[in-house]
């Protein structure tokens, strides 16, 4: 049986996880607490894994030169509080008490700005390609941890990115078996 994750709330973090920071982040508007899980889908370059790209992108440390659809993106500065790769492993960029880069422009059940009020979990992986069984495994490990440790995330506060904002966003994209990632949770 893996190891169970826990968060400690004094200091945002998830063990076990591989912990890389990312300057990408700042305060969260006083008195808010996160309420909204934000799940998205990543690859750099697109359909490329294993990579590290998303790293190197999280952390402002990407070779914007390295391939030409990095100059797409070129100078942007995002993160997300965690990532899971397609073998499972764990990386935290942003504790979870900060308000990490994940979501842009984005509103949830009337709510503006979700960056203020959401952890944004990345997995990697891309719209028409199938998540791996170890991803789904974590995520749910993950969601549960985070439940612990803030009461005021429920399981109907979960998101796609594609939710969240419609129109510029796809991700997780349709290879996101929702069903399956709910039974998870069970």
């Amino acid at each position: 049986m893996p190891p169970e994750f826990s968060v400690d709330t004094a200091s945002g973090l998830i063990a076990p996880a591989r912990q890389v920071a990312s300057p990408n982040h700042d305060e969260r508007p006083p008195g808010t607490e996160p309420t909204l899980l934000v799940i998205h889908g990543i690859s750099l370059p697109p359909g490329v894994f294993g990579g590290p790209e998303i790293e190197a992108l999280f952390t402002n440390s990407l070779d914007w030169d390295a391939h030409p659809y990095f100059d797409r993106i070129r100078g942007l500065e995002v993160s997300a509080h965690a990532l899971i790769r397609r073998d499972g492993e764990l990386l935290q960029f942003v504790p979870f008490n900060r308000r990490a880069w994940h979501c842009g422009p984005s509103a949830f059940r009337g709510r503006s700005r979700c960056n203020d009020f959401s952890i944004g979990i990345e997995l990697e992986g891309e719209d028409e390609t199938p998540y791996d069984d170890r991803q789904y495994s974590v995520l749910a490990r993950v969601v549960a941890a985070l439940g612990r440790a803030y009461p005021s995330i429920s399981y109907r506060e979960l998101a796609a990115h594609s939710d969240i904002a419609p129109g510029r966003k796809t991700d997780p994209g349709p290879a996101f078996d929702w069903l399956r990632f709910y039974e998870g949770l069970a």
